[in-house]
């Protein structure tokens, strides 16, 4: 079977610059890892600074040119705002917003939380189809039960609620940040191009189970 040649620049970053607000840690820090692999200068955006620090010196390891923005994040409207001009002025652009599961599952233990991960989904659709003449793209990653600091906390608290989840999960396993690395980099590149307003589950078949 031959292999396109293009097959390689459809995933290349570089000379692309990606702020990940978020990503000092976790599924942020995963996500700004796959990004700077595929040639992206990383900027992470975050409050903790010397997570933030740290993170950068994680990602300057395999030689990525990457640097830290302490900022309180004031929500997904205005980050997308912020960036709308810049995006346009570029000749257009990705946005990736981050969901969860309980942007379509109900969540009786987590209303708020599961209120707010709705309306992401519905801002990420609205602006697909607002920006789109522009040749802006956003798209949304509903990230599954992964392994961070806040899930560990999480399982610590409730008893069995670690084997619950593993047992519901048809992978068989919790996911880890790396495993949102590679949904990242295409929502980032140029094999993405023609995809807009989408909800991308990364959680290894739960949500397929319904």
């Amino acid at each position: 079977m031959s292999v396109d040649p293009r097959a390689p620049a459809l995933f290349d970053l570089t000379g692309k610059v990606a702020i990940v607000t978020g990503g000092n840690g976790g599924i942020g820090l995963g996500m700004a890892k796959g990004l700077a692999d595929a040639g992206a200068a990383v900027i992470i955006a975050a409050r903790d600074a010397a997570k933030g620090e740290a993170a950068v010196r994680e990602l300057s390891v395999s030689g990525a040119k990457s640097a830290f923005v302490a900022v309180d994040v004031t929500g997904a409207f205005l980050r997308a705002q912020a960036a709308y001009s810049v995006l346009c002025e570029a000749g257009g652009g990705k946005i990736v917003n981050i969901g969860s599961m309980m942007s379509v599952f109900g969540a009786a233990f987590a209303v708020p939380y599961a209120a707010s991960k709705g309306g992401l989904l519905q801002l990420t659709k609205a602006l697909a189809t607002a920006w789109a003449k522009h040749n802006i793209q956003v798209n949304a990653v509903l990230p599954g039960w992964i392994d961070t600091d806040l899930t560990r906390k999480t399982r610590r608290e409730i008893e069995g609620f670690h084997e619950r989840i593993e047992s519901r999960t048809p992978a068989r396993r919790w996911g880890a940040p790396r495993d949102l690395a590679g949904i990242a980099v295409f929502l980032s590149a140029p094999a993405s191009d023609f995809i807009t307003g989408a909800a991308i589950p990364v959680d290894g078949g739960y949500a397929a189970q319904g």
